[in-house]
C-alpha cells in the first residue's frame, strides 16, 4: 500500500539528535489535539540517522497535522534552509514500519 507521505532531508550541520527531539514534541503536540490512541494509529513515522531523513505517512488528519507541527518546529529551530521535503511513494510507514530500519513529514 502507497501513501501520501512526506519526507525530510537534514543537511549535514543539523544535529540529527536536535531533529529526533523535535519529532518527539511534534508527536506530543499532535496527541495533545487527537489523543496519542489516535496518533499512534494514524500517524505512522520513522527516522533513519544514517541517511538523515524523517517519513511521516499524510494520508490521515493525524499524519497531516504531525507533519505541519514538526515542520514548524524545524523552521523555527533549524531554519528554511536546514533541510527540504519531498514527497515519498514508498509504502505506507504505518504499515511497514517493522520491515524497515529506524526512520521518518508533508506541509
Amino acid at each position: 500500500m502507497h501513501s501520501a507521505a512526506r519526507r525530510f532531508v537534514f543537511a549535514d550541520e543539523v544535529p540529527f539528535e536536535d531533529v529526533e527531539a523535535s519529532l518527539l514534541l511534534a508527536i506530543w503536540a499532535t496527541e495533545s489535539l487527537h489523543g496519542s490512541e489516535r496518533v499512534r494509529m494514524d500517524a505512522g513515522h520513522f527516522l533513519d540517522k544514517d541517511a538523515r531523513t524523517v517519513v511521516v505517512a499524510a494520508d490521515t488528519d493525524v499524519g497531516r497535522d504531525l507533519c505541519k507541527v514538526f515542520l514548524g518546529f524545524l523552521r523555527r529551530e533549524f531554519g528554511e534552509d536546514a533541510f527540504r521535503i519531498e514527497r515519498n511513494n514508498q509504502p505506507n510507514p504505518r504499515h511497514s514500519i517493522n520491515e524497515r530500519t529506524a526512520t521518518t513529514c508533508h506541509s
